[in-house]
């Protein structure tokens, strides 16, 4: 990726997916040619309309500012694609232990992340999984319905949970919301 941006004299790229910071859409040029056309898109009628606003560009800059010096585990979309997947299981280990002792029956199985969505399409990092027994459509309805929503993923006719897209502190507010979602649906 570092080689074609080398021969690219502008640049557009998403300020909150691979970057970690808030959603907007970023455009950089380089060199007089680049520079000239980042100059004519910003006198574009346009350009007034989708501008951010002041507290977009400071967590903008806040951003850049923890890339520049290499703070990186303080974005957290850099922390979970940088997570070990021994991490990400032990935390998973974890949050079964809790279900079962909830009554909520669950199982380990190795997956994938998708990385970055439309940014990085077809990378994927090593996961594992909690797959929750019953109805999985039904239980991932349940979830989305939830409050707070949670978001699972169907894999092999199994409702599934990545650990490695949770953010820190939020386990026992997720395990609360998954005890209830199955709760509704249990078979």
């Amino acid at each position: 990726m570092a080689e074609s941006l080398q021969h690219s004299d502008v640049v557009t790229f998403s300020g909150d997916k691979l970057f970690g910071g808030p959603q907007a859409g970023i455009i950089l040029g380089r060199g007089d040619l680049g520079a000239a056309a980042v100059a004519k898109m910003s006198r574009h009628p346009l350009a007034r309309a989708v501008r951010i606003d002041k507290l977009t560009l400071a967590a903008l800059e806040a951003t850049l500012r923890q890339r520049l010096t290499g703070r990186l585990e303080e974005i957290p979309v850099e922390r979970m694609i940088r997570a070990p997947v021994e991490d990400v299981r032990r935390r998973a280990a974890m949050w079964s232990v809790k279900l079962e002792e909830r009554g909520v029956p669950t199982s380990l199985v190795s997956g994938e992340s998708a990385v970055g969505g439309g940014s990085l399409p077809g990378h994927a990092l090593p996961t594992v999984l909690i797959a929750l027994r019953g109805p999985a459509s039904r239980l991932a309805a349940a979830l989305r319905a939830g409050e707070p929503p949670v978001i699972a993923r169907i894999e092999k006719d199994a409702c599934c949970l990545d650990p490695r897209t949770v953010l820190r502190g939020e386990d026992e507010t997720l395990i609360d919301a998954v005890e209830v979602a199955y709760r509704k649906v249990a078979p």
